[in-house]
């Protein structure tokens, strides 16, 4: 335990201070390198390392409960995509009567459909600050009730995994019908502007850049903080030994709905900050694969870590826009490959992994010195 706890804080502050560079040299290099310089970065690199950035927070939230409480939930973009329309709602209503309807009071679809007025849920969006409440409340609201009904009845281990895949899998389908409310399969889309500021402008796209890289940070410290404290001694003593917890007389059930609940709502803020990065939110987000996709991120990079999931996030991501330009066949063969490689020769991730070799290698030199000593030739 004692060696775990010396490697966080050096773990922690490096991938701080890379976010805290990435917040500033690449809006440098995009404003003032011109667009034939090779260390420029194009506008749509940025909302593309914007749109990795946002995994990585759902992946940070995947890992705070399956690293730490052992809570495998499989719905976990369920909440990211709940985040991501309450986002999109907002930006909707900021349309008005620039819509092809010019309609300011219903947005195109509900006037193509027929709709005759705002639908209650609708009301409020109007208001950013009232968005941004929504964004954390609603997945938050969500886990908290099917939390205290999943964990009071004793579900865990592959039954709550089944169950969160459930959930999604309803979800999706209940917001591919047009009479929700979401603009059925095609979901919201066609924004205009947040804040005042055009969407489409190099600017805002370098403000919602470093919003998310801030974003990320503050996610990771709190789940630091989290995991730190008592509460997350606990958490990993329900990981390792519930019932034996449970007989010491801890609630375990009230540790798992709070520490489901805070995790979900950090997977509604990534939806929010994904949204007006890539224009558009559709049923297709609440796809069980895509909360499958976000437990890989986290097993590649190292469960139980935080910053490995991080990492896990970009590099899969990364991938996979390459793999889906170049051979986009291929592309579900080779993450089926990547889980099972790791799963069998890399349970640990690759920061476990690299962690492992640094020590490693650190201690060869030590041991070697110490046993070229006259007291070890002794």
């Amino acid at each position: 335990m004692a060696a775990t706890r010396t490697h966080i804080p050096l773990r922690l502050w490096l991938c701080l201070s890379v976010l805290v560079l990435l917040a500033v040299i690449v809006p440098v290099l995009n404003l003032l390198t011109p667009p034939e310089h090779s260390l420029h970065v194009p506008t749509y690199v940025v909302s593309l390392l914007g749109k990795y950035l946002c995994f990585a927070i759902l992946a940070v939230s995947v890992d705070l409960i399956w690293g730490y409480c052992g809570l495998l939930s499989l719905g976990q973009g369920a909440f990211f995509a709940l985040g991501g329309y309450a986002m999109g709602v907002y930006l909707v209503r900021q349309i008005g009567s620039r819509g092809v309807y010019a309609n300011p009071e219903l947005p195109d679809f509900m006037v193509f459909l027929n709709w005759t007025e705002l639908p209650w849920y609708w009301w409020g969006f109007d208001h950013f600050s009232f968005a941004v409440a929504a964004v954390v409340i609603v997945p938050a609201l969500l886990a908290f009730v099917f939390g205290w009904f999943a964990f009071r009845s004793r579900v865990s281990g592959v039954y709550f995994s089944i169950i969160t895949q459930a959930l999604t899998y309803a979800l999706m389908l209940a917001f591919f019908r047009n009479d929700m409310g979401f603009g059925g399969n095609n979901g919201l889309t066609d924004f205009k502007d947040i804040l005042g500021f055009s969407l489409q402008s190099d600017a805002t796209r370098l403000g919602l850049f470093i919003l998310t890289c801030l974003a990320l940070a503050a996610v990771l410290l709190i789940c630091v903080a989290i995991t730190s404290s008592r509460f997350g001694l606990v958490l990993i003593a329900i990981r390792d030994a519930e019932n034996r917890a449970r007989f010491l007389g801890y609630r375990v059930e009230t540790y798992k709905v709070v520490v489901f609940t805070i995790s979900a709502a950090m997977a509604g803020l990534a939806g929010a900050l994904y949204v007006p990065q890539v224009g558009i939110i559709n049923p297709g987000e609440f796809a069980p694969a895509n909360s499958i996709e976000s437990v890989i991120w986290v097993s590649v990079g190292g469960r139980g870590t935080l910053v490995g999931p991080i990492i896990g996030a970009v590099l899969v991501n990364f991938g996979k826009s390459w793999f889906t330009a170049a051979f986009p066949e291929f592309w579900l063969f080779v993450l089926g490959g990547l889980f099972i490689c790791v799963t069998l020769f890399l349970p640990r991730g690759l920061l476990g992994v690299t962690e492992s070799l640094f020590r490693r290698s650190w201690s060869m030199p030590r041991r070697s010195v110490a046993a070229s000593t006259p007291e070890a030739a002794e």
